[in-house]
């Protein structure tokens, strides 16, 4: 038998010994329980902060909070890679009952914490900042008492967290049940296929048009079939959401979003204006490559097809040993970082049925480790989720030495630090490349990330919005939702991609993640600062490495613009900041219409 380099199944044993009928795993969350329910104690006996002594006791408390919030991280990235590798383990079921339970309590606990500061006298409040004990803490404890304002009482904080736990959070459980048990009947080869879905949407950059074709259909077909269903679902998420927003008053259904990744409005604002106003590069680009395959439009089924064939399929040890490579190109802490990653087995790669469609990096900050999740099948497209996940898995390591406090960042840091991996090997691919051919493959792997970006996440972005805004006023249906659907990408595509789905608001699970509504614009976010760090990083070199893990290592303990500017002294509330990366991108959209432009399908 042949013996791979790398094994292609993770280790979770090294974490918790037997799965989920784990011993260590049940005691570990029974201490957890009786973690909370000390600090719900503690909390008895805890009042609005008088006088300086008082500092202690809030130090302490916060001590718990660290310790309860690590552990219980530990313990949903295990259950969550228990059930990406077998969706139907029911023992991982029950254990996710369970943590949700616990993780209510804890919410509770939480909140009542916050309600006590904010009453605290403005001038005590600035003083215990800065008692040693506490000043670590600054950040975090103004951040609490600025997000207090939109809390309820006490008792109605107890009662949502209550009702998330089978109600909110179940829905978002069961979409993801639901998905994960789906069969995808596709013929290739003449030969009938049944898949997962993740199977069958990774044959979307299948060499041959017909499988393409054939894969799209049928994924459409189970669509049709199955979406007054999933309409449901996406009903009741959104309709909790509003419920309490409205209760709590707010008003915006991009308030907490924003406040919870730690952005102004008007952020976000300059970014959406500086895609809007450069995005017709990439509709060019797509309209050309639609001529490459002879049709007028870009078809949908063809968006991620191969434009060179001979580059198509690279087994899993070539993909790792071309990742460590690039990578020891930027730094020598994130290629020995990765090499241990693989050689530790902390990658699920194996490309079999029966695991789930979404690939994910699960961190365990309580024993310094990973754990990547996806299906590999030797495509240019699954070298690049690889490496996506991997930075998300450096992010985490480069976050180990940090107060546990800060461990945690937003995810709108969390995608820059995946993009920018990915970029690592794209973009160093691209400058090894042998001949114009091979080069014209890469170039057009990165393009589609473009317009994904600046396409694909804009479409998600105004659809949600306008499904939040329609749901206000009741139950929408699943044709109202395609309607929805089909105008985004018609306006965010700029009608430069013809046979959509309009069904993604079905096999895209972002729509159905409970804990960040919105988890759209943090791609585009993610990609457009990574690509103004990697410029840094070409031209600086290797040493860019510390300035980057400086700039990781923060990402927890400032708001955004606050990062930015102390690491790159970029303003990114202006349009120009983000024109800059636009324009790194039209560059290579320009390269691809130059090197094609005579190229017929």
């Amino acid at each position: 038998m042949n013996q791979t380099k790398y094994r292609e199944v993770w280790d979770l044993e090294k974490l918790f010994p037997g799965g989920s009928q784990s011993i260590q795993f049940c005691d570990h969350i029974e201490q957890v329980e009786i973690k909370v329910d000390k600090l719900d104690d503690r909390l008895e006996f805890f009042h609005t902060p008088l006088e300086l002594n008082d500092s202690l006791h809030l130090a302490d408390i916060i001590d718990q909070i660290i310790g309860i919030q690590l552990n219980l991280s530990q313990a949903n990235s295990f259950i969550t890679c228990l059930l990406a590798q077998n969706p139907k383990d029911q023992h991982a079921a029950i254990l996710r009952g369970k943590t949700i339970s616990i993780s209510a309590r804890f919410e509770s606990a939480l909140q009542k914490t916050k309600k006590v500061l904010v009453n605290t006298n403005e001038f005590l409040w600035k003083n215990l900042l800065d008692i040693n004990r506490l000043n670590g803490y600054k950040f975090i404890l103004n951040e609490w008492r600025e997000k207090t304002e939109n809390l309820l009482t006490e008792t109605e904080e107890s009662l949502v967290s209550n009702l998330m736990v089978d109600g909110y959070h179940a829905w978002g459980q069961f979409y993801n049940s639901l998905i994960s048990s789906i069969k995808v009947n596709v013929s290739i080869n003449g030969e009938n296929n049944e898949l997962s879905v993740g199977q069958a949407i990774n044959l979307r950059s299948h060499p041959d048009e017909l499988v393409r074709m054939e894969s799209h259909k049928a994924l459409e077909e189970i669509w049709i079939e199955k979406e007054d269903m999933f309409a449901k679902i996406l009903n009741h998420i959104a309709g909790f959401q509003l419920q309490v927003y409205k209760k709590r008053g707010i008003k915006n259904v991009l308030e907490k979003p924003l406040k919870d990744i730690r952005i102004r409005e008007e952020t976000l604002d300059a970014m959406w204006a500086a895609v809007n106003q450069y995005k017709q590069p990439f509709a060019d680009y797509l309209n050309q490559k639609a001529k490459m395959f002879g049709d007028k439009k870009m078809q949908a089924y063809n968006f991620w097809a191969p434009i060179i064939q001979s580059k198509q399929k690279i087994n899993y040890e070539e993909a790792v040993d071309f990742i460590l490579e690039h990578f020891s190109q930027f730094g020598t802490e994130l290629e020995s970082f990765s090499r241990n990653a693989f050689e530790k087995g902390w990658i699920e790669a194996e490309n079999r049925p029966n695991k789930s469609a979404v690939a994910f990096c699960a961190g365990f900050p309580l024993s310094g480790e990973s754990r990547v999740f996806m299906t590999y099948d030797g495509r240019i497209t699954n070298v690049l989720t690889l490496a996506h996940e991997l930075g998300h898995a450096f992010h985490n390591h480069a976050m180990n030495p940090v107060n546990g406090m800060y461990k945690k960042y937003p995810m709108i840091m969390a995608e820059t630090a995946s993009t920018f991996s990915e970029l690592i090997i794209l973009d160093a691919a691209m400058e090894k490349a042998d001949g114009t051919n091979e080069r014209l493959f890469l170039l057009d792997e990165k393009l589609k990330r473009g317009v994904m970006n600046f396409m694909n996440i804009p479409s998600r972005f105004l659809f949600e919005t306008r499904f939040y805004e329609e749901r206000e006023h009741g139950i929408v249906s699943s044709s109202r939702i395609n309607e929805l659907m089909q105008t985004a990408m018609d306006e965010a595509y700029q009608g430069s991609l013809d046979g959509a789905s309009i069904h993604s608001w079905v096999w895209t699970p972002h729509f159905y993640i409970t804990n960040t509504p919105f988890y759209n614009f943090p791609y585009t976010f993610g990609y457009l600062l990574s690509l103004n760090l990697y410029a840094r990083a070409k031209e600086i070199g290797k040493e860019f490495e510390k300035s980057y893990l400086d700039l990781l290592r923060d990402s927890g303990r400032m708001s955004i613009e606050e990062l930015v500017m102390k690491h790159l002294g970029e303003d990114i509330t202006t349009q120009a900041f983000w024109e800059k990366g636009m324009q790194l991108s039209i560059k290579d959209a320009e390269e691809f219409i130059n090197l094609t432009s005579g190229a017929r399908g």
